[in-house]
């Protein structure tokens, strides 16, 4: 295990470790980053533990405890080292984990508050449609299904489909149709998430029956992701990088080692 196989930012984040440290730290997390990807999260909790032992100050540290407790579904554990590690950071970039933190914790008012604050207002593009998809989410959870597909229905629409982000905005817009009783229009954006979806952040095609992603589908829009700018905030008064299709990081979710 190379401790230089940490991102660089990560890197820079442990210099205020001694030498000795950092290196060990960087070996957990590195050893964390690898158990994820190929999904033995007992692995990824016990090096992503042993990192934060070390280095339990460094708010990268605790955001990677957190992500691994978030794909293991242990929503309270994530929350409270969200919670830390943006103490930590000053950063406001893991609010929509935090949100859909609380939707797996059957708060769904609580993500709703959350996508209300001014902060998560302000988050950069790929976060605000991570948000997105959790608001949307959460409106399917309290039973408003149809307020639910409102949401992410213009993001879909007037978004590139060469956005980083647009096959798991699509497979949490079909995944709100589905839910809201309209199967035909939902099974046309999960092919068209499983067209797109080349790294198999979503399982669009499982759920379509396929071994293989469509080969073609038309999604009629060929402009560069830089020109989508922001979302709208249409209802939202208040979906890296897995974890549920209707979240962040999911078959949908954020974070780089991250739920839907």
């Amino acid at each position: 295990m190379d401790a230089r196989q940490l991102d660089k930012a990560m890197r820079q984040e442990l210099l205020t470790l001694s030498k000795d440290n950092a290196d060990g730290t960087a070996r957990h997390l590195v050893a964390a980053g690898l158990a994820v990807a190929e999904d033995d999260l007992d692995a990824a909790l016990e090096h992503a533990q042993a990192a934060s032992r070390r280095a339990g100050r460094v708010a990268g540290v605790r955001e990677t405890l957190g992500v691994v407790h978030y794909r293991r579904g242990e929503w309270a554990k994530a929350l409270a080292e969200f919670r830390t590690a943006r103490r930590l950071s000053g950063s406001d970039h893991l609010l929509p984990l935090m949100a859909d933190a609380e939707r797996g914790l059957g708060r769904p008012e609580r993500a709703l508050e959350l996508a209300a604050t001014p902060e998560a207002r302000r988050l950069p593009p790929a976060e605000l449609i991570e948000m997105a998809i959790v608001v949307s989410g959460a409106r399917a959870d309290m039973g408003q299904t149809a307020a639910a597909v409102q949401h992410l229905r213009e993001l879909v629409r007037k978004g590139s489909p060469k956005a980083p982000w647009a096959a798991r905005l699509r497979y949490a817009y079909a995944a709100a149709l589905e839910a809201d009783g309209h199967e035909d229009e939902a099974q046309e954006y999960y092919a068209q998430a499983a067209h797109l979806d080349a790294d198999g952040e979503t399982d669009a095609a499982e759920v379509l029956g396929l071994d293989v992603a469509p080969e073609l589908i038309d999604l009629g829009d060929d402009e560069d992701p830089d020109d989508e700018g922001e979302p709208g905030h249409d209802d939202r008064d208040g979906s890296p990088t897995e974890g549920r299709p209707d979240g962040p990081g999911g078959p949908g979710r954020t974070a780089e080692t991250g739920r839907p």
